[in-house]
């Protein structure tokens, strides 16, 4: 009794700083993924001075479609892990919804395992050599008025450590989940609601409404 006594105090105290690691990585990813998000705003007041001068002022500018494409790459990239903390990422449930917390985690372990580091890890260290390569020549973009290219490509390494590190995570989570038999809690953010769901949510505020008016 004394020994599972020691060994559930130290699972215990293991699982406390585990969790503060889970939610230490979980608000670097979200906090990236928020400060990135404003590359969205940027992108479109580009794209709309850019119509607005080439079709109206009749001066187009050579560098804007460089711009924007880098915008858009800059976005899609870094928001990687803010998207996997927060299981956004298209999936198929249709089966895996219905199987049980340690089902899903066995499926998502192997996964991880397999497939995800060794690609995450290939991203990042062929993105690290990528981005010194370009740094090495100074390189522009092709265009009359070019702009450099080199900063922008060590965003891949970037975004690689930053999903490595997500889905190091993640991995954690489902060992977590196989020893408890319940998904670990995961940090929370703004979320797109259902238009069904946001009418569920109003009627269900109405009756409560209407039950404590009766009362």
């Amino acid at each position: 009794m004394f020994a599972a006594g020691i060994s559930r105090r130290f699972f215990l105290f293991g699982w406390s700083h585990m969790h503060k690691l889970l939610m230490a990585v979980d608000r670097l990813s979200t906090f990236v993924g928020r400060v990135f998000a404003w590359s969205i705003v940027l992108l479109t007041l580009l794209v709309s001075w850019e119509v607005f001068s080439r079709y109206i002022l009749n001066h187009p500018h050579p560098w804007a479609l460089d711009a924007q494409i880098m915008l858009y790459g800059i976005l899609f990239m870094m928001a990687g892990a803010y998207t996997l903390a927060h299981q956004a990422h298209v999936r198929g449930d249709i089966l895996y919804e219905n199987f049980s917390p340690r089902t899903q985690a066995s499926i998502d372990l192997v996964l991880y395992i397999i497939f995800y580091l060794p690609g995450i890890l290939a991203l990042t260290w062929a993105g690290w050599n990528y981005a010194n390569e370009s740094l090495a020549i100074r390189e522009n973009t092709f265009s009359p008025d070019p702009l450099p290219l080199y900063p922008f490509k060590f965003i891949i390494p970037a975004a690689g450590a930053l999903l490595l590190a997500q889905g190091l995570v993640e991995i954690l989570r489902c060992v977590i989940c196989l020893r408890s038999g319940s998904w670990p809690e995961r940090l929370k953010d703004v979320e797109e609601i259902d238009v069904d769901e946001l009418k569920a949510m109003v009627k269900d505020e109405a009756q409560e409404l209407e039950r404590e008016n009766r009362a």
